[in-house]
């Protein structure tokens, strides 16, 4: 919780405020039955009715000043967990924006998602119920028992005696409910991932007629998420009844005492009357803090979760160099030097060696899993090397600052986005980027023409995911977005998988005339698109099978010759 105290003290002042508010609204709160029993034994005795409206308007002026200090107590209340929940889920975005590629395998999306949307509410639930409750609450139980205790010691004895057996009940509880509570947004989190891939591959679960089979998915999710939330709200529900039945049993003796106590002349009716309000008081407050201790459970479960992510270090630091850049045409600008790299335990790239001068076109083919996009992961530092190491222009991209490093790069990938925006801003993409420079960026990527043809043009709005565009009209206008910002590196992972081949030929000859300046990676699975480029590596099980240009490998690579002749006789496509 030390992360939570974090986002309070910025809120110090008004709590501070909120909470002096809340006492003095729960004081009034107190007073109303010890007024009510001054008048029951004291003034009603007089027989006059000046004292009597004049205590009658202290006991009225005493509940007004309660409603207004407590709703305005409430609304700062409420004020400062609004504040401190957005601050966390800023933080806790910020922090998921930075996470290392690993980070986020390792902690899932979905569990990401659900910490960023439904922790962060149980975390404002708790915050808001601790100040409103958690503050008022504690003053109506103890302010109640030393009110008692002036009006008699006696029965409130006969309360206290009821405590101890509150206390270990509400204690016991909360002790088994905060696991519990942990366990349920674990579940929910399966949830959360099972409909996020259901959602991202709705049309592949139609065309493959699995929608019962993801339905039964779903609901084997939802009812092991259902089961630990029933368990949760069964454990915590327990808390009150068995309250309920301890502050009656502690009502029945109490007014049993009081009854004897008033035959025997040692009290007075209007003494009980009071005594019972306060009794009241004392019980609502005590049923209070058990629904504190439920929410404090769920919010403290979460707050965890949350903490789990604020605590993780940046894996991928800067090391210290001051060396800069060498910009000597000699160096090759790109260098992968022994490189080897796996997910978890599943080696994917194995003693991966090769360079690149600057401003030529390096082209990537391989089967399917053999690392070529994970090449790219590690040229752009998504991933660090488990051995050997990465050169840009001489310098280990260890050295080189993330943003600056990042800034580098021209990229289009495989399941790359598009978002609900205007096709201008979705080639911008937030960056200080000219119009001028958008539209020679799409008319570079073949995008100009169907731009041009659509009602409003550039400022034509997108549907979520680019859902009104075609697979070729999308991955066109993801190539603009690389190619408007004028890389010093363009990379182009299967970026023309969607393309013809009259089209992908255009592109190329695009790049060629327009970006001679800009080096080049190209992933692909077509020959005819990496078939220009100045060296292919061809890569088979993460190894590098053979290097060199298409007409080399089509004398010296049986692995590229069987899939140049496979795909186009092993001619080459202009």
């Amino acid at each position: 919780m030390k992360h939570l105290w974090g986002y309070l003290k910025n809120c110090r002042r008004a709590i501070c405020v909120g909470t002096v508010i809340k006492v003095i609204g729960t004081m009034m709160d107190l007073l109303i039955p010890y007024v009510l029993a001054h008048i029951l034994n004291d003034v009603v005795e007089q027989k006059e009715v000046t004292p009597l409206v004049f205590w009658g308007c202290v006991m009225i002026l005493c509940a007004i000043l309660a409603v207004l200090f407590n709703v305005l107590a409430n609304r700062i209340a409420s004020l400062v967990a609004c504040d401190c929940t957005r601050d966390i889920r800023h933080d806790l975005f910020e922090r998921i924006s930075y996470l290392s590629s690993e980070q986020t395998d390792r902690l899932t999306i979905a569990s990401l998602e659900s910490r960023l949307t439904s922790d962060t509410y149980n975390v404002n639930h708790m915050i808001g119920m601790m100040l409103r409750l958690g503050i008022r609450a504690p003053i109506l139980l103890f302010g109640g028992i030393i009110m008692t205790l002036t009006l008699d010691w006696r029965l409130t004895l006969v309360l206290i005696l009821t405590l101890p057996f509150l206390f270990f009940v509400v204690r016991t509880t909360s002790k088994v409910g905060i696991p519990l509570y942990k366990n349920l947004q674990q579940k929910n989190d399966e949830v959360t991932r099972v409909v996020r891939e259901d959602a991202a591959g709705v049309r592949v679960i139609k065309a493959l007629s699995k929608t019962e089979y993801e339905k039964k998915r779903f609901d084997d999710a939802n009812t092991d998420a259902i089961a630990m939330e029933k368990k949760a709200g069964v454990t915590m529900a327990k808390i009150n009844p068995i309250m309920t039945f301890v502050l009656n049993a502690g009502m029945c003796a109490v007014i049993g005492a009081g009854a004897f106590f008033v035959t025997q002349g040692k009290s007075e009716a209007g003494t009980i009357i009071a005594f019972m309000s306060y009794f009241t008081i004392i019980a609502n407050a005590l049923i209070s803090i058990s629904r504190i201790f439920v929410n404090l459970s769920k919010g403290t479960a979460s707050m965890a979760r949350i903490a789990e992510v604020l605590s993780e270090d940046y894996e991928l630091r800067v090391e210290d160099n001051d060396s800069a850049y060498t910009g000597d045409d000699t160096v090759p600008y790109i260098e992968f030097r022994h490189v080897t790299f796996g997910y978890g335990e599943s080696v994917i790239l194995k003693d991966v060696s090769f360079t690149l001068n600057r401003h030529e076109t390096l082209g990537i083919i391989g089967e399917t899993g053999s690392g070529k996009s994970t090449i790219l992961n590690l040229l752009m530092r998504f991933y660090d090397a488990d051995e050997g190491d990465i050169f840009l222009d001489g310098q280990n991209i260890k050295e080189i600052p993330t943003q600056k490093l990042r800034s580098m790069f021209g990229v289009v990938f495989q399941n790359d986005f598009l978002f609900a925006d205007t096709i201008r801003e979705n080639i911008r993409f937030g960056r200080d980027i000219e119009d001028d420079a958008i539209e020679s960026g799409a008319k570079d990527a073949q995008a100009h023409q169907f731009i041009s043809s659509r009602a409003d043009g550039y400022d034509d709005m997108l549907a979520i995911k680019g859902a009104n565009l075609s697979g070729g009209q999308k991955q066109r206008l993801l190539i603009a977005r690389a190619l408007a910002a004028d890389p010093d590196i363009l990379v182009l992972d299967d970026s023309s998988s969607a393309l013809d081949y009259k089209t992908d030929a255009l592109l190329r000859s695009a790049i060629a005339a327009h970006f001679s300046h800009t080096t080049t990676v190209i992933v692909a699975q077509r020959v005819s698109s990496l078939a220009h480029a100045d060296k292919i590596l061809v890569l088979s099980e993460g190894r590098v099978a053979a290097c060199g240009k298409h007409e080399e490998l089509l004398v010296t690579s049986p692995l590229y010759e069987e899939i140049s002749h496979s795909q186009m006789g092993g001619a080459v496509l202009d």
